[in-house]
């Protein structure tokens, strides 16, 4: 096949296909939400609304009709006559519409779907003017004219079956105008038109009458009130003077009152300035002497350590090496008696013969160094004590020195007088050395268990008992 061959079957294809769009687009009719399609043909009789349906040509038809809102005047030509027998000219406007059932519109579509809207506005007029010529004759002019509302209620109740027969109804009915040629309505209105004026007219007298008098009242009480002002003015101006008199005479006194209460503050002020400032200055001073006491009370904790100390010192290095010195003497006085002895036992097993003689003479030599290793011994046990006392008499200028050693640490002494006589001032300080020193012979008691006499005593003793040499 030739090129020019396929691209013409492919144009006659697709012409074919726009031919088939274009005859299905014609058969396709859709219908608005103001509007509904009646098909009717093969199928029966279809109601189509808000959508679209294929009609097939030949065997089926459509029509549309109208849901749109139908606005028209009721206007009867010829004059009504209500039940009075007064003829009258209304007009009036109407609202109807196709109902949106389907049943309404199948119904409406028997009724209208021929006709052109003018035919069809004239028969729904005809019905309206017929039910309206019913409804005025059996209302009166003044119903009519002065109750437009109930007339449109009793109109849209009473066309309301014959509105369904035809698939329609009234959304609203209104009374434009109400007209007569005899002026009926116009005199309609004058006798409440001359009784209104009448009361008003009345009600005018009235109010001028009542203006007058409450004008007259109003003076006479304005009249009276000025004279009260007036009279209640001169009082309130003489209540006035008096209070402000009283009130210059109150701030007078009270003016006194306080310059009295702000002197006698004031004096009360400075003196209690004055024992105030003599109380702080006893406090100080008795803040100095506290001072001073705890800085003694600190020298003398001081001073008291020191004399432990001491204490502690010649008992560790005086007595404890005199008692070592007695034991020492004691081992080498029990050990040259152990000696003796067993050269004495040596020599007599060597020469049994000549050895008793020798024995008992070595015995009773032995003896008789032992008895002087004792006496000696006792003679060191004496010499200690001695040796300890003259230790403690010795040691006393040190011991006078190490207890006033704090004094000499002191930089400056500030001496506060109290007037005590002669335990005040620098004779304080030399007393409480004094004082100090005699404590030593105590100290002297405590280290060694005696009296101070009856260390001297031993002292003596011990130099009477110190033995000899021998001749």
């Amino acid at each position: 096949m030739s090129t020019e061959y396929i691209f013409m079957v492919a144009g006659l294809m697709a012409l074919t296909i726009i031919l088939l769009l274009a005859m299905l687009a014609r058969l396709y009719r859709k219908a608005g939400p103001h509007e509904a399609l009646v098909v009717f043909g093969f199928r029966g009789t279809r109601i189509i609304k808000g959508r679209g349906t294929v009609i097939f040509p030949m065997i089926e038809n459509s029509r549309l009709l109208s849901l749109e809102l139908m606005s028209f005047d009721v206007a009867p030509q010829q004059d009504l006559y209500t039940r009075q027998g007064v003829a009258v000219t209304v007009e009036a406007v109407a609202q109807i519409k196709v109902k949106s059932d389907p049943e309404s519109i199948r119904t409406a579509a028997e009724q209208f779907l021929t006709k052109t809207p003018g035919e069809r506005e004239g028969l729904i007029r005809l019905v309206m003017e017929g039910h309206l010529r019913g409804i005025i004759g059996q209302l009166t002019v003044e119903e009519i004219v002065k109750q437009p509302e109930m007339v449109g209620e009793r109109m849209r109740s009473t066309c309301a079956d014959d509105m369904n027969k035809m698939g329609l109804e009234v959304i609203s009915f209104t009374i434009k105008e109400v007209k007569d040629k005899n002026d009926y309505i116009t005199n309609m209105g004058r006798p409440d038109v001359a009784r209104i004026k009448r009361d008003a007219d009345v009600a005018a007298a009235e109010a001028e009458r009542d203006t007058a008098i409450k004008r007259a009242e109003a003076m006479r009480a304005a009249a009276v009130a000025k004279a009260q002002a007036d009279k209640e003015r001169v009082l309130a101006e003489t209540v006035s003077m008096a209070a402000q008199a009283e009130a210059q005479r109150d701030l007078q006194i009270k003016q006194a009152n306080y310059l009295e209460a702000v002197q006698k503050q004031k004096a009360s002020a400075d003196k209690a300035y004055e024992i105030q400032a003599n109380v702080m200055q006893q406090q100080v001073m008795a803040e100095q002497v506290k001072i001073e006491q705890v800085q003694k009370t600190g020298q003398i904790a001081v001073q008291e350590a020191e004399i432990q100390r001491r204490e502690r010192e010649l008992i560790a290095t005086v007595l404890k090496q005199a008692e070592i010195e007695r034991k020492r003497i004691e081992m080498l006085a029990e050990a040259q008696k152990q000696k003796s002895i067993a050269e004495a036992d040596g020599q007599a097993s060597a020469t049994r013969a000549t050895g008793e003689a020798e024995a008992d003479i070595i015995f009773k030599k032995g003896e008789a160094e032992a008895k002087a290793m004792n006496v000696k011994a006792e003679a060191y046990k004496e010499y200690n004590q001695a040796a300890v006392v003259d230790k403690l008499i010795t040691g006393m200028p040190d011991i006078v020195k190490a207890l006033a050693a704090p004094l000499a640490n002191v930089d400056k002494i500030t001496v506060v007088s109290t007037g005590n006589g002669g335990s005040a001032g620098l004779n304080k300080i030399t007393g409480d050395m004094t004082a100090m020193a005699a404590q030593i012979p105590a100290l002297f008691e405590t280290l060694s268990g005696m009296q101070m006499s009856e260390l001297l005593s031993k002292v003596k003793m011990i130099g009477d008992k110190t033995p000899k040499p021998e001749k």
